[in-house]
């Protein structure tokens, strides 16, 4: 069976959506594929791949009505746990559960964006349904 493509996309606001861009593809390991600049260089609206599968949009807080930055939170799938966690040390990213082996088998951490949005990485995927 062919697994379809990703139908639920996260999207997350940023006050500075470049910054915010660059922290998800050069920190976390994000994937450029689509971005929208507006004339002043901010980002109206972008797409990330993650490279095991499925992804991200995100854009400014100031070109989408009623949102606010800081306030999302995803867990992201991946079996380089390990990888990206040593990238977020060395950017001095701000990490807030620490590397663990968690007692549902999975090996996990999390880390905060520069705006405050929460990013667990993990080997977990789920329960079949």
């Amino acid at each position: 069976m062919t697994t379809p493509a990703p139908t639920v996309w996260p999207s997350v606001r940023y006050d500075d959506a470049p910054a915010g861009l660059r922290f998800l593809v050069d920190v976390l390991g994000f994937h450029e594929v689509f971005v929208v600049p507006d004339d002043a260089g901010d980002i109206t609206h972008s797409q990330l791949r993650w490279p095991e599968g499925g992804g991200v949009m995100l854009g400014s807080v100031k070109h989408c009505a009623g949102a606010s930055s800081g306030v999302a939170a995803a867990y992201v799938v991946t079996d380089r746990v390990d990888d990206i966690h040593r990238r977020c040390v060395a950017a001095g990213a701000d990490i807030t559960t620490p590397l663990e082996d968690t007692d549902y088998g999975s090996h996990t951490f999390t880390v905060n964006d520069p705006e405050g949005n929460v990013w667990t990485f993990g080997t977990y995927r789920g329960e079949p349904g």
